[in-house]
């Protein structure tokens, strides 16, 4: 069946859409250290707010995003900008300097004895008396305090009441049920229901820390968190994992515009060196990451997009009675290869993670494998040389997409004035 038929044949929805609304939709997608690239984009982005102008000529202050979503350590980003969202556009510059100040120690601990890279017996009794202690190869404590510490949930209830955004939701898997959580926290008059489609569901409840380590709970490297949905306990780990369609949330909330900011990168095949050998623990574990972190943005943002075509061909009195509407989605990637960027930074790594990878040979960086350890090491590097080049690329994909940007962000007015000249 062709998509336009799809849609034709569904005029009389079970649950009907929200009302779409003016404003624009965040979309930001997981990767551990690796979504420091989207505070760059988003530095760039409020330079830029500063740059443009209204039609009535003063500087664009206001906070940007009516509605934010967040995945993994995407969901932590969109949770710090909700925050501080009453400050308007700083709140993306906050965002920057929050992550120049973020280290490991501060994320993640591994206690682990200096020699322990010289023995994989060693190192496995090491990884394995932290799963005892903390049901993961890693305490994530330090980064439940920094939480605490950099997101202020009463000024998250401030913007929501002062309507600065509509919604802050973030998503989590369910390791009991298998499905795919979306965790909303709304201003408290809007209209949209919970949604309950296969594999997806959502719940609307005060979002805490607890939500937030949940999303960004990285399956083995860090613990599972219990969180209470529909009356019972289910645990709960990174939001990366069973995200088939990352723009759905925003479309539920009836957004019109979605900026996505993914944290995936260019084929990642020539990192290494070709040879026949047998993989080794670091090809085997990078791997893995990048499976569980399978970036489905650029899917999910072409189905969109033909969707919102084949509804501008409809006749108008069809289109306006189905319960589906345009949505315009600019998505941002990195441009240059992170495993290649964490390569260069790999000894930045705290000495017991570094040495403990490397004692179970999954940070071997000598045998042709440089690539695929750099893959694992770069979901851990929260290490201000990594951070900064990563905001850096951030900025420099953004500022090269200037013009994209600036139709995207364009008031109505400004729309009109550029469509009189042209």
């Amino acid at each position: 069946m062709s998509l336009d038929t799809l849609i034709t044949h569904n005029l009389l929805p079970s649950d009907a859409s929200p009302t779409p609304t003016a404003g624009c939709a965040l979309v930001l997608m997981g990767g551990g250290a690796r979504t420091a690239y989207q505070a760059g984009v988003l530095k760039a982005l409020a330079a830029m707010q500063g740059h443009w102008a209204t039609s009535g000529g003063a500087a664009r202050t206001a906070f940007p995003f009516r509605w934010l979503f967040g995945t993994s350590a995407g969901a932590l980003n969109a949770a710090y900008l909700a925050s501080r969202a009453e400050h308007g556009v700083q709140a993306l510059l906050d965002l920057a300097t929050f992550w120049s100040g973020l280290r490991s120690h501060r994320v993640y601990r591994l206690d682990a004895p200096r020699w322990v890279h010289a023995n994989r017996i060693v190192a496995g009794l090491t990884l394995a008396r932290q799963v005892r202690r903390h049901r993961a190869l890693l305490d994530t404590l330090p980064l439940v305090d920094t939480l605490h510490r950099a997101i202020d949930l009463r000024g998250l209830e401030r913007a929501l009441a002062a309507q600065h955004l509509d919604v802050l939701g973030v998503t989590a898997s369910s390791y009991t049920t298998g499905e795919h959580w979306t965790f909303c926290q709304t201003r408290p008059d809007h209209p949209v229901q919970p949604w309950h489609r296969p594999g997806r569901r959502s719940e609307f409840q005060p979002l805490t820390i607890e939500h937030l380590m949940a999303s960004s709970a990285i399956p083995f490297l860090f613990p599972a968190v219990p969180l209470w949905v529909e009356g019972h306990r289910e645990h709960f780990g990174d939001g990366s994992m069973r995200q088939l369609s990352p723009l759905s949330p925003a479309i539920q909330f009836g957004a019109r515009k979605i900026l996505a900011i993914g944290a995936g990168q260019p084929q990642r095949s020539g990192m290494g060196a070709r040879i026949a050998n047998e993989p080794t623990a670091g090809t085997i574990a990078g791997h893995a990451m990048a499976s569980v972190f399978h970036d489905t943005l650029q899917a999910d943002v072409e189905q969109t997009q033909r969707v919102s075509q084949t509804l501008s061909r409809l006749p108008p009195e069809l289109a306006g009675a189905l319960p589906y509407h345009p949505v315009r989605v600019l998505a941002l990637q990195p441009s240059f290869s992170l495993d290649e960027l964490a390569r260069k930074h790999v000894k930045s790594l705290p000495a017991a993670t570094r040495n403990t990878l490397t004692g179970l040979g999954a940070l071997n960086t000598g045998q042709g494998e440089a690539g695929s350890a750099a893959s694992l090491a770069s979901y851990l590097l929260f290490e201000p040389d990594f951070v900064n080049a990563l905001i850096q690329l951030g900025e420099a994909d953004a500022w090269r997409r200037k013009d994209e940007l600036s139709d995207f962000f364009a008031t109505p007015a400004q729309t009109a004035a550029r469509a009189a000249v042209t």
